[in-house]
């Protein structure tokens, strides 16, 4: 599905600005990805840093933090979560998530309070689909995913 340009996957969730999506894995830990709004604003990633695993992360307090050519700053986090790990390949070349944000994800936690728990305060499907289309095209956002 594409948006204005941008990429965007309806069986995700995503937070209400729609600079994070999250999606529940087998065992019950989320993982964490950037979208590809967040990624085209943000500009060439040149570092990446996930706490720990195994550190606690409240709601509020990141659980990465990314640093681009233009802007340096938190992977904003909702839940309270524990760190289970990061994505070593991101780690290693973090402009992946330029190139191909919905599977270059950035770490997995595991919520405190439980999956389900924790979505219900996400956006996902038709909802999401128009909160993304509508930011993307107020904020005049054309996404480009390649190696920058």
């Amino acid at each position: 599905m594409d948006c204005n340009g941008c990429e965007f996957h309806p069986e995700l969730f995503y937070d209400d600005e729609f600079q994070i999506w999250l999606r529940r894995e087998d065992d019950d830990t989320l993982t964490v990805g950037m979208t590809d709004l967040s990624q085209t604003i943000a500009g060439k990633i040149i570092h990446v840093r996930v706490r720990r695993p195994g550190t606690r992360r409240p709601p509020g307090k990141p659980v990465a933090t990314i640093e681009s050519g233009k802007w340096a700053g938190p992977i904003p986090n909702f839940i309270d979560c524990k760190i289970v790990e990061g994505n070593e390949e991101v780690l290693e070349n973090p402009v992946l998530l330029n190139s191909d944000p919905y599977n270059a994800w950035i770490a997995r936690v595991e919520a405190t309070d439980g999956v389900d728990a924790a979505l219900e305060q996400f956006l996902t499907g038709d909802k999401a689909e128009e909160g993304y289309c509508k930011r993307a095209k107020d904020e005049d956002i054309e996404c480009q995913r390649k190696l920058r």
